[in-house]
């Protein structure tokens, strides 16, 4: 599960970025409240120096049906859902990205869908606006992991590239899984939508542009990245501090709050290791609700900031307010 307290800790280890990137522009310091601006598709909370927006691509409506928490009877699913007040009969399913601005530095947890998908996504550059950042100003893409609603938006229907002079930051075991053609052909035809949405997106990207990383290393200075396995084979979630103070995004470690929060054990039905993706979502969880900070993931419906606390045998995620 590779998880411990020196993936944990922002630390030694180094593949920082090169200083040649260019500072992103002056910003106000002053933040609206979050119930003011969860209606213009974004929330911000300052972070010791930094400054973390949480910033929606939509929301998309899932038809909820048995398949969904392979290992939880459907009525029980329902049943976490009405307690939390909740519809039962689908999911809302948000897509919330993250733009972390540390040091003169902008910084995109991952993309979204571009122009790639329904009409009730795509909306991340909107947003980015309205909280007054220029999506053009984004100096490198930090990826939690490769399926297709994080990283379509790296690239345009038409195959142009929405932040080419960003540098893009991928695991290595992530990036090596998907771009395996054995493994790709190998796969049941079902399969392989993956890894031709990976190859749509990564196949010909400019390669002084990616940049692998070994999960646990540091990204940049206050950036670093825990190794977050069974979601995907490289899944890795992203903690930035700044003057002891921490955000750490989870990605898909937990999916949907209401649920895979709340009940750690159950497994959502796109963890591709499901008994690693539910060993790791108790040790991370844990962790995060002992040593207190900001939380985020990227399915967490917005202001999709808060904190983690103990709950009974799960947990529960407290947005900001």
């Amino acid at each position: 599960m590779q998880i411990n307290r020196r993936t944990w800790l922002l630390g030694s280890s180094s593949l920082a970025m090169a200083g040649f990137l260019p500072a992103c522009t002056t910003t106000p310091t002053s933040l609206k409240p979050v119930a003011q601006t969860i209606s213009a598709g974004y929330v911000q909370h300052k972070l010791g120096n930094a400054r973390i927006t949480a910033v929606s691509d939509g929301v998309t409506k899932r038809a909820l049906d048995a398949g969904f928490v392979r290992n939880a009877p459907l009525p029980e699913v329902q049943a976490a859902l009405a307690a939390a007040g909740l519809p039962t009969t689908h999911i809302d399913v948000p897509y919330t990205c993250f733009v972390v601005e540390l040091d003169g530095k902008r910084y995109l947890l991952d993309t979204g869908f571009a122009d790639n998908a329904s009409p009730q996504t795509g909306l991340l550059h909107t947003h980015m606006r309205a909280a007054g950042i220029d999506p053009a100003s984004i100096d490198a893409v930090i990826l939690t992991h490769m399926h297709g609603d994080h990283i379509n938006g790296l690239r345009r229907k038409d195959g142009s590239l929405v932040y080419p002079r960003a540098d893009v930051f991928v695991a290595q075991p992530e990036f090596t899984f998907w771009m395996d053609d054995a493994r790709m052909n190998a796969a049941p035809e079902a399969a392989r939508g993956g890894f031709q949405a990976v190859r749509r997106v990564f196949a010909n990207y400019p390669q002084d542009k990616i940049k692998q990383f070994v999960p646990g290393r540091q990204i940049a200075a206050g950036i670093s990245t825990i190794a977050a396995f069974g979601h995907t084979p490289g899944h890795t979630a992203i903690a930035v501090q700044s003057e002891q103070k921490r955000f750490t995004f989870i990605g898909d470690t937990a999916h949907y709050p209401a649920l895979f929060v709340k009940h750690p054990d159950w497994q959502v039905q796109f963890d591709m290791n499901a008994e690693q993706a539910r060993a790791t979502r108790h040790t991370l969880l844990s962790r995060l609700a002992d040593e207190g900070g900001l939380v985020g993931g990227y399915h967490f419906p917005l202001p999709s900031l808060g904190h983690i606390h103990k709950a009974g045998s799960g947990f529960d995620w407290q947005p900001l307010t």
